[in-house]
């Protein structure tokens, strides 16, 4: 989850307040039910949660990297893995072995959290995905390649997907069949879980672009791409692509989930919205309420067990001035590219909301 939320961070910095008011927030029945701040250094990306283990796992990236581990239902802290800078970790209960988007990529164990290996990977682990189809690992990278595949049980590689593009979300419907948003190719492509092919791509160019959240009504097969070039949700079918609808969402969407027991999908953004769908039939969906949460809270995970969402966010203080040199004299180092500084974090702000009905 990188790249194009540069800009989009930058933005939200200079103008928070303006993002959230041009995004009307409707009454619902989802509100902040919880806000944990629980601090750590490091920055952040995905958060997901463990509903069988009744635990979530928070990877810190950075110098100060860790994997934090907490209680699902009291967000007490439960361990850490220390030492690992990823973009996020996940379990898989048939080997309990878990996964961190570090490079080289970490497997630990589940119980003890002890690190038990390092596997070489090439590109820039981000993104992942476990399918318990025929349980393997996914770690995707925005360069190549896109798709490093892993077998849990032992942390072997399985193979590599070239996808063309830069993978941001991927989704399992549980047959067989994986779909990854390519980020910068407005396009979903569709992978083969047991060849470890690409069959298909299916191109949103038409409704909207640069999408970073997939989700999936496995059960009635539909996609939900979370786009920010238009500020959209495009969906679609998953078993031909045909685009159905697309409904307006705020800012800077990192994240979607799509709660089965429910039939609603949510889209978490960086402005401070949280966006509610609801599938009112396979072919009937509509925009259900906006929540307002803290800004830069836009990754996103689902306790299937309570209905709860979970979100991660901190709050952050203005974007250092350039320091100043004597006239005449050559700068240090070059510039940085317009849109790629940060502000800093305040320390100790880091938080983990809970929101829900």
């Amino acid at each position: 989850m990188t790249r194009r939320p540069l800009v989009i961070a930058a933005l939200a910095a200079l103008l928070p307040l303006a993002a959230v008011a041009q995004t009307p927030v409707q009454s619902g029945p989802y509100k902040i039910l919880q806000t944990v701040k629980v601090g750590g250094d490091g920055g952040f990306d995905y958060v997901t949660a463990d509903s069988n283990a009744r635990t979530l796992y928070i990877a810190r990236s950075g110098p100060a990297g860790h994997i934090g581990v907490f209680n699902l239902d009291t967000l007490a802290p439960l361990g850490d893995i220390p030492g690992v800078s990823a973009h996020g970790a996940i379990v898989d209960h048939a080997s309990g072995h878990g996964f961190a988007t570090s490079k080289p990529i970490t497997m630990f164990d589940a119980k003890t959290l002890a690190v038990l290996k390092k596997i070489d990977v090439g590109g820039s682990p981000d993104g992942y995905l476990l399918d318990a189809y025929n349980h393997r690992y996914y770690e995707l990278s925005h360069s190549a390649p896109n798709v490093t595949v892993i077998d849990p049980k032992d942390g072997s590689v399985l193979g590599t997907i070239d996808l063309g593009g830069a993978p941001e979300q991927a989704v399992t419907d549980g047959r067989g069949h994986i779909y990854i948003d390519l980020e910068d190719k407005d396009a979903i492509a569709v992978v083969d879980a047991d060849t470890l092919k690409v069959t298909g791509k299916y191109d949103l160019s038409s409704r909207g672009g640069g999408c970073a959240g997939l989700a999936i009504d496995a059960k009635n097969s539909i996609l939900f791409a979370a786009c920010r070039d238009k500020k959209n949700m495009i969906i679609l079918s998953a078993s031909d692509g045909h685009i159905l609808t697309d409904l307006p969402i705020g800012v800077g969407s990192d994240g979607a989930v799509f709660n089965p027991d429910t039939n609603e999908v949510f889209s978490s953004q960086g402005d401070g919205t949280l966006t509610v769908i609801k599938e009112n039939s396979p072919t009937s969906f509509v925009v259900e309420q906006t929540v307002k949460t803290p800004v830069r809270a836009k990754t996103i995970t689902l306790d299937t067990k309570t209905g709860h969402l979970i979100l991660i966010t901190a709050e952050f203080g203005s974007v250092p001035a350039p320091a100043a040199r004597a006239p005449g004299s050559a700068p240090a180092e070059a510039p940085r590219p317009a849109g790629r500084v940060r502000p800093p974090m305040i320390p100790g702000t880091f938080s983990i909301l809970v929101v829900g009905k």
